[in-house]
């Protein structure tokens, strides 16, 4: 298949131009490309008189009154202070500055509160295990931040260094960085243009745009056209101007847009609400207790020491690393469906996302011509004969060398043609627009057959007086839908020419296409058509995809300076427009940055597809930056996430995995926050609630240090607890969940009220087994067997224990633990921490390593009862959560009964059609194009999880 793309390669311009009426206006492509005619410039430069520099009435004509000489040595310094070098500029920050910033911040500052704290208590152990923490999460926060800046070291790597251009009347070879506007310079095969150059004399060239626009075929420039920076020429050779250089040119501009992208990610964003959160409290608690205990004539080291105990209850060490490992697991399920992840934060932007901005070509379609249907215009000549005729107009024993030839000889039968012998062949000519072979055919007959532009053809034909007005009435019906009619004509030795018939051609949707806009809005992501492509082509298409043929082209936007900030009022100027249109179509890069930050500016979660240099400054703005199958290096640095797999079918697969990742990380946040809480307000309560001399207890009844005023442990107790708890929590990127049907939103008074109740019931149980364990130390029964020691120890292990618990309630905000089965990883997980905790609750090896009073071993009897009785908590805790998730569904709490409702139905419309009915539609219809197209496994592995989902909903769970 050739990769072709209406006015974009040069094959296809042949094509366009071979097949368009006169009528019919020029077109700009997916990637804003359109191409320079005879004597006019590149309307890429210059669709409109707002485009500052890039339009030719822009330029300062001053500067190009460039003799045959070139310019001098004094006019190329002085251009050169003005205009500066012809490279990119970007600041670059030293890593060792991005190093050290990831040791700032609310909890980073938080763990070095603690951090010197240790020091100045002189507990070098403790001191030693934070400092380790800190430096763990610091590297890994570093190595995540340098994969930043892909795009921009992607457009400098695209310059090439040199260019032949003369001056003082010498030709000489320079380093490009030294253009200036103004010199004359040679554009060569072989060579790189070095700048963005207007051509001024000579044959026209052919010019590799790949590396700008995506497209394989190259493009033809004449006088006047204006081929780009970082293009390539592959044939012909003429002498040019440079208009524009470095920063002015198309790949400055882009550079620049790329560059005006300096947003936080929206997942960093909620991390630091959470953060500030829980800081916040944990900081207001701590300059409590610190006041109370000085005022109750504490020490100020045994008051510093306890509240250390309090920052590292209220620290979420592992938060960032339990984060980013959940994403990446689930990153490498995206991979082996076709899409890699290049930024990790995308992945919770991915599952929010509620509107899909898609070009059109080789995404939403084949990128591949395909024919349609016939018109005879000599009797009732078949589709066959008129399309063995077209075929005879191409050297059909050799490789195509352009569309026309492409696309016929793909379609008809060679074998029938070898009995005709081509005794001469004109291939195609811009300025004929045609091509012709004159053959001997198998009766010896000579004859001539010509194809290409209907209006071309038709003027040729002596039977034009019979057919023309249905011809051309047939021919613009034809372009008003975008497709396109290829017209054959034959003349006989000794015959007038006649046209046989009309060829037309169209590149379809892809067969799974239809069909991914349609789950996809059912999983609430709108899909909109973005191309550069003609309107009428854009309307056929979206008609055939059932997108609506509500398409505006760009004119309806207005023009925007891409070297200044987007103006903030762009969503309530033109939001409500384009949230009412089905698509724009003929729109240039900087059209496709305004449509994305204007949906964005009204709340929506956008994500767009795109493949050239042009389109990275809106993958680089929308929230999730698609670069799809064959996008250049640059789209794909500026992505978030590449897709290897044609089409957008692996979208679905996306998004369902990005909501699977999003309810763990909400899962594990739950968790997290109810822990934070747990311990905090424990270990707050504790100074006012339980003061063990209160109890009875002595100095002599404690081994080590004497008896504390109030209830504590030791700091090396919590760190033990963080760690094997928050570590091993690393294994919920495993655990088993069921996808929204809608798009998910952070709905953080939710998870904050439910795991402050999951927090407030553990904290519930620890007051009383600590309450209980210390009233019970004179009567004799089983509890006063417990020492003050042993008491601290079970207070640990309870800590320990319903820590763990609280994972598998926090896992399902909405039902019981037991209705949804735990991932086999996280189980494993719980049992070791659990396993750990008990043998550490029996041994307690860790006395020579703290100060204070000594923890001390539990026997048998002792951990059985611990366990029963956190088993009976985590019940409470479990069914009383349901309960309260009831509550807060029936008054509707943040929307959350309104989104719930909306998931049932979504859930239950997602099923529809049996998914293996839907599967051998689109089988056959590939089957019919003829198309080899990647099979559509992902709809079976999504019905699965949604069948899963409706049983549970319809047993009313």
């Amino acid at each position: 298949p050739i990769s072709t793309q209406f006015g974009q390669t040069q094959a296809q311009r042949e094509f366009n131009e071979t097949i368009n009426s006169p009528k019919i206006e020029p077109m700009a492509s997916d990637s804003g490309t359109e191409l320079a005619s005879k004597g006019k410039v590149d309307t890429l430069l210059a669709p409109d008189k707002d485009r500052g520099s890039d339009d030719a009435d822009g330029v300062d004509e001053s500067l190009m009154m460039t003799g045959p000489d070139g310019l001098t040595d004094a006019e190329v310094n002085g251009r050169l202070e003005r205009f500066g070098r012809n490279e990119l500029t970007s600041t670059v920050t030293p890593k060792w500055k991005i190093f050290v910033s990831k040791f700032k911040g609310p909890m980073p500052y938080m763990i070095w509160m603690a951090i010197l704290v240790e020091g100045i208590i002189e507990d070098w152990l403790n001191f030693g295990v934070l400092f380790l923490l800190q430096m763990v999460n610091g590297c890994l926060a570093f190595n995540e931040a340098t994969k930043a800046g892909d795009a921009i070291a992607a457009l400098k790597a695209s310059l090439k260094p040199e260019a032949q251009v003369k001056r003082n009347g010498i030709w000489q070879n320079v380093d490009a960085g030294t253009l200036v506007p103004g010199d004359l310079v040679v554009l060569a095969a072989g060579f790189a243009v070095p700048a963005d150059c207007r051509m001024i004399e000579g044959k026209p060239i052919e010019v590799d745009q790949a590396a700008l626009t995506g497209e394989s075929l190259p493009v033809t420039f004449e006088q006047g056209g204006i081929p780009k920076m970082g293009s390539m020429v592959v044939r012909g050779e003429s002498e040019a101007l440079v208009l524009a250089t470095g920063g002015n040119t198309f790949f400055g501009k882009t550079a620049n847009l790329i560059n005006s992208v300096k947003s936080v990610p929206h997942f960093q964003m909620v991390l630091l609400t959470i953060m500030k959160a829980m800081v916040g409290t944990s900081l207001f608690i701590t300059l409590i207790v610190f006041i109370y205990l000085l005022a109750e004539g504490e020490t100020f080291l045994e008051t510093l020491a306890f509240c250390v105990v309090l920052v590292i209850s209220s620290v979420p060490i592992a938060l960032p690393v339990v984060s980013t490992t959940t994403m990446s697991v689930g990153c490498k399920t995206l991979a082996d469906k076709k899409a890699i992840v290049a930024e990790l934060h995308c992945v919770e932007q991915l599952a929010g996302m509620n509107m899909l901005c898609s070009d059109k070509t080789g995404t939403l379609t084949l990128n591949r011509m395909v024919l349609q249907s016939s018109t005879s215009y000599m009797g009732d000549m078949s589709k066959s004969q008129i399309l063995q005729y077209a075929a005879l107009a191409a050297k059909w024993k050799e490789p195509p060398k352009d569309a026309l030839d492409t696309l016929v000889l793909e379609a008809v039968d060679k074998a029938p043609l070898d009995a005709y012998e081509q005794l001469s062949y004109t291939p195609f000519d811009p300025v004929k627009k045609r091509t012709e072979s004159t053959l001997k055919g198998p009766d010896m007959r000579t004859f001539v057959v010509t194809k290409g532009a209907p209006h071309i053809i038709l003027a040729l034909s002596e039977n034009r007086n019979t057919m023309g007005k249905a011809f051309e009435e047939e021919v613009e019906a034809l372009a008003e839908r975008g497709i396109r009619a290829l017209a054959v004509a034959v003349q006989y030795e000794g015959e007038p020419m006649n046209c046989v018939g009309l060829l037309t051609f169209l590149d379809p949707p892809r067969p799974d296409t239809k069909e991914t806009i349609r789950r996809a809005g059912l999983y609430g992501c709108a899909v909109k058509m973005i191309t550069g492509d003609h309107l009428a082509i854009a309307k056929e298409t979206a008609r055939q995809l059932g997108m609506g043929t509500n398409i505006l082209n760009a004119e309806s936007l207005p023009a925007v300076d891409t070297s200044k900030e987007m103006p903030k009022t762009l969503g309530d100027d033109y939001g409500e427009m384009i949230e009412g249109v089905s698509g724009f179509a003929q729109v240039f890069p900087e059209h496709k940055f305004l449509i994305v930050e204007s949906l964005r500016q009204r709340g929506w979660v956008v994500g767009m597809t795109g493949d050239g240099v042009n389109d990275a400054p809106a993958l680089k703005r929308a929230d999730i930056g698609i670069a799809v199958q064959g996008a250049t290096d640059t789209a794909a640095a500026a992505a978030d996430i590449v897709l290897t797999a044609p089409g957008l079918s692996v979208m679905i697969d996306a998004i369902v995995i990005a909501r699977e990742i999003f309810q763990r990380i909400k899962n594990y946040l739950v968790y997290r926050v109810a822990v934070t809480y747990q311990l905090l307000m424990f270990f707050f309560l504790c100074i006012f609630a339980f003061r063990p001399k209160d109890y009875g207890y002595t100095d002599d009844e404690v081994d080590g240090d004497k008896l504390p005023d109030f209830f504590n442990l030791p700091v090396l107790a919590l760190v033990i607890v963080v760690i094997l708890n928050d570590f091993a929590i690393i294994s919920i990127a495993y655990d088993h969940v069921v996808a929204s049907a809608i798009p998910e939103t952070w709905t953080l008074k939710v998870v904050f009220t439910i795991a402050c109740w999951l927090g407030t019931i553990a904290v519930c149980g620890q007051m009383t087994l600590l309450s209980l364990l210390l009233s019970h130390h004179e009567d004799g029964g089983f509890l006063s067997k417990f020492s003050y020691g042993q008491i601290m120890t079970s207070v640990w292990l309870t800590l320990s224990l319903l820590d763990f618990f609280s994972v598998l309630s926090a896992r399902i905000a909405a039902g019981f633990f037991w209705q949804r089965m735990i991932g086999i990883p996280l189980l494993c997980a719980a049992v070791f921490a659990m396993a750990v905790s008990t043998i550490l609750a029996a041994t307690w090896p860790f006395n020579g390593a703290s100060v204070g009073v000594k923890m001390e071993a539990l026997d048998g009897a002792q951990l059985a009862f611990i366990w029963a009785y956190c088993t009976g908590w985590f019940l409470v805790q479990d069914f009383t959560k349901v309960a309260v998730y009831k509550i807060l569904l029936h008054y509707d709490f943040e929307g959350i009964r309104t989104a719930e409702e909306l998931r049932v139905q979504r859930a239950k419309e997602l099923l529809g059609v049996p998914i293996e009915v839907k599967m051998d539609e689109a089988e056959n219809a590939i089957k019919l194009l003829n198309v080899k197209v990647e099979p559509i496994e992902s709809l079976l592995y999504e019905v699965k999880l949604l069948q899963a989902e409706v049983a549970q909903l319809k047993a009313g769970k």
